[in-house]
């Protein structure tokens, strides 16, 4: 259909090559992040579901998979069949129609005609007791403009629907990326939370052994091993989010299998990339899918005023008749003679008098193409001050991610110190843990701005209409819809 181009290969392909790649040994990414080496080895088992084999998926393969699967994008695409064939419909409308009439009556008491003759009222019937008639007739208009109209209003209708279509998958690419993200977060977030418990563990571990030397009291012992216990409600959070963001992220792709989705990347390696996402953006308003859906019903608001302008035009149509006739009495099935007989004509309806229904019906249009027109200054007015809160709150974004880098250099310095000062007697059990929470969450929010900032970079491009995501995973659109 020359409405909608797309090519995105099988969901199952996907996957097999996702669980191929997943087999081969991936390369250790080397960066220089606060934290992108922190607990990159995390036990499989404690993180993943049990229930499930693990397959790799990147940014891309997720949304390409989920522009197959989902039922939502599947009902924008037969939305356009439908009013493609619904065009087809009309535009018959000016081709010949042809129709089979038949018709047989039979006469239970025939007429009686009385009729004074010579003073003499006599009386006769009147008729046969069998008549026949069939034909075909055929019609077609010569000048309908109501009709002509009306498929350039079927053809911006059809670019409603693939607009619409194209704004399902923009959105669709919005949540694909927010629940991608939130897996990433759910899984660094996790690790973070996991290296905090191991140095508890480890900490409440080193008690222990010294308290069954004597060089530890019983109150250290069990004040580490609270510690030990504190840290793993948050653990179990953890991993609840990570099970639920996999859950939102095959929800999304519309996958109903056992499997377990893990990313292709960390959020400290998309912070690597993340900037030339936004650098030199075009914040042009051109493909802002609201923008767009409006400019088409405007158009589709005019073409209806016309279409109202049209009624006062008369119309011609061209008819034509073939028949057969019979008239017969006593038995209907014998001694049937059928005379044929045909008539070309023309048909010509001029509009005079409706009682104004005409007239007030194109001025209601009129006024809805004036609504129409202020309700786009009104959207582009909107739009522009959400662009730039949005570029604004982008730019904030980058720098807090930048100050909890330093954040996070800093506790982990800090921390660092601390526990060589444990080591030496000189620092207090109470002044590490402290220590190791002020890095935990230094490091936490060094993740979060991240996150936020990828987030707010998404909605942006969904802001904006931009299709680099949907062309990234294979699916092309037509820039101008013909």
């Amino acid at each position: 259909m020359k409405y909608l181009t797309r090519y995105i290969p099988s969901a199952l392909c996907v996957l097999a090559a996702a669980a191929a790649a997943a087999q081969e040994p991936r390369p250790a990414v080397v960066t220089e992040d606060p934290i992108a080496d922190t607990a990159m080895a995390t036990d499989a088992a404690a993180v993943d579901s049990a229930a499930g084999k693990a397959v790799v998926l990147s940014r891309s393969e997720c949304l390409r998979i989920a522009l197959q699967e989902s039922p939502v994008i599947k009902i924008a695409d037969m939305e356009i069949t439908r009013l493609d064939l619904a065009k087809k419909e009309t535009r018959a409308s000016l081709l010949p129609q042809i129709d089979f009439t038949g018709a047989y009556q039979r006469a239970l008491a025939l007429q009686t005609v009385s009729m004074n003759m010579g003073g003499e009222t006599q009386s006769f019937k009147m008729g046969t007791d069998n008549t026949w008639n069939f034909g075909f007739s055929a019609s077609v208009p010569l000048i309908a403009p109501t009709l002509w109209k009306s498929l350039q209003l079927s053809e911006t209708q059809i670019l409603a629907s693939c607009e619409k279509a194209r704004a399902s998958r923009l959105d669709l690419a919005d949540q694909v990326n927010q629940a991608y993200y939130t897996l990433m977060l759910a899984k660094a977030s996790y690790d973070v939370v996991r290296e905090n418990y191991e140095l508890a563990k480890y900490t409440a571990g080193l008690y222990e052994k010294q308290f069954s030397m004597g060089t530890a009291t019983e109150y250290d012992v069990l004040r580490s091993s609270v510690q030990v216990k504190n840290v793993e409600p948050e653990l179990i959070q953890a991993q609840i989010a990570i099970d639920r963001a996999r859950l939102q992220l095959k929800v999304l792709m519309g996958i109903t299998d056992d499997i377990v989705i893990d990313p292709d990347m960390t959020l400290t390696d998309m912070r690597q990339e993340m900037y030339g996402r936004i650098a030199g953006i075009d914040r042009s308003l051109q493909g802002n899918s609201d923008l767009r859906s409006l400019d088409i019903q405007t158009r589709m608001l005019e073409q209806t005023a016309s279409l109202k302008k049209l009624a006062w035009v008369p119309t011609l149509a061209a008819q034509f008749s073939y028949s057969w006739s019979a008239l017969s009495n006593g038995n209907a099935l014998r001694s049937q003679q059928f005379n044929p007989y045909s008539n070309l004509g023309l048909s010509l309806s001029v509009p005079l008098f409706s009682g104004g229904s005409k007239y007030y019906g194109l001025k209601q249009a009129e006024v809805q193409v004036k609504e129409a027109r202020l309700q786009r200054d009104n959207l582009v007015n909107t739009l522009n001050m959400q662009i730039d809160l949005a570029l604004e709150n982008i730019r904030k974004e980058a720098k807090q991610i930048d100050t909890s880098a330093e954040g996070v250099r800093q506790a982990e310095k800090a921390h660092e110190i601390m526990k060589r000062s444990f080591e030496i007697g000189a620092g207090s059990y109470l002044s590490l843990r402290d220590s190791e929470v002020a890095e935990t969450a230094a490091k936490l929010a060094y993740l979060q701005a991240i996150y936020n900032y990828l987030i707010s970079a998404s909605q942006l491009d969904l802001l904006l209409g931009r299709e680099d995501e949907l062309q990234n995973a294979g699916y092309t659109y037509p820039a101008t819809t013909e």
